[in-house]
């Protein structure tokens, strides 16, 4: 097999699990943690379906692809303002917050579904995203534009220094004049913008209508890049290849004669083995923003 003929699929794969890794890189340099990314990737996903398979069905399909990335971007975008809300003004934990959007995503899609489809799922459109005359998906190269505008925003502008002030000394950077709750939501919400993107690309490549099962974990994933990349962009990015690059592997074994044979279920666990194998190795050595997880109290040292 050449690995060249698979690097579309592979790219294909990664480029979602990339997108919501570095919008996790955001909102956890802010000091905020949000493991809801697998939820709001599932909203993003729903939303993105919905809106891509009720404009292709009214005729409008041309400008039905681009809408519905849009869609779900924002779609993300209103629902991490839950978990901004509840971690940043309330002070709530941030693990709870995080844990009840996803929970809440759960039933929003399945209750959004049945609302417009009758049924538990959206209803299977006709035309997906095309590639181009290399075979590339153009989620690949939306994942390219993320990560390098994420990495002049984060370390080349103002809003990059004071979002990073705010996850490592919250009180210094409020006692210099940053507006620390301001970051902590600009955070969370760049999570939650790029996390319903990653969903609306997952389902408008990989699949032709959205499930229960459609988001898969890749969420989780994501978060791991963010961790096992030291929340950097190079970093990041890597990791993201590595945990995407086992996931691409999971599906195109079947096209190795010599492991064509085996069970499936092997290589359907390698990403999710392959995440955890790399935490492990990783799990002793702390890069956290200081600040990660904990709510500030203005006036607190």
């Amino acid at each position: 097999m050449n690995i060249l003929t698979q690097l579309p699929t592979i790219l294909m794969i990664v480029s979602p699990i990339l997108i919501a890794a570095i919008g996790g890189m955001f909102t956890e340099r802010s000091g905020v943690v949000n493991i809801a990314i697998e939820g709001l990737m599932g909203l993003g996903a729903c939303a993105a379906a919905s809106t891509h398979y009720l404009m292709e069905a009214a005729g409008a399909g041309r400008y039905s692809l681009v809408v519905a990335l849009l869609v779900g971007t924002a779609t993300g975008w209103a629902f991490s303002l839950i978990h901004a809300a509840a971690s940043v003004d309330l002070k709530a934990d941030q693990t709870i917050s995080g844990t009840g959007i996803n929970l809440l995503a759960d039933g929003t899609t399945i209750f959004v579904a049945q609302i417009l489809f009758k049924a538990d799922r959206t209803k299977e459109y006709q035309v997906g995203m095309l590639t181009d005359r290399f075979g590339m998906y153009p989620t690949a190269y939306i994942a390219i534009a993320v990560v390098i505008i994420a990495w002049f925003v984060m370390y080349k502008t103002p809003f990059g220094m004071h979002l990073r002030a705010c996850g490592e000394h919250p009180a210094a950077a409020d006692s210099v004049g940053i507006n620390v709750r301001l970051m902590r939501y600009s955070g969370v919400m760049i999570s939650g913008s790029l996390a319903g993107l990653a969903g609306g690309c997952i389902v408008l490549t990989q699949t032709i209508q959205y499930t229960s099962g459609t988001i898969g974990g890749r969420g989780y994933i994501a978060l791991a890049a963010v961790s096992f990349g030291r929340w950097s962009p190079l970093g990041v990015t890597l990791a993201a290849i590595l945990f995407g690059g086992a996931q691409a592997f999971a599906v195109i074994s079947n096209n190795i004669p010599a492991l064509a044979s085996l069970p499936s279920e092997y290589f359907n666990i390698l990403p999710y083995a392959v995440t955890l194998i790399a935490l492990i190795a990783t799990s002793g050595k702390d890069y956290a923003p200081q600040a990660n997880g904990i709510p500030y109290e203005k006036g607190a040292s």
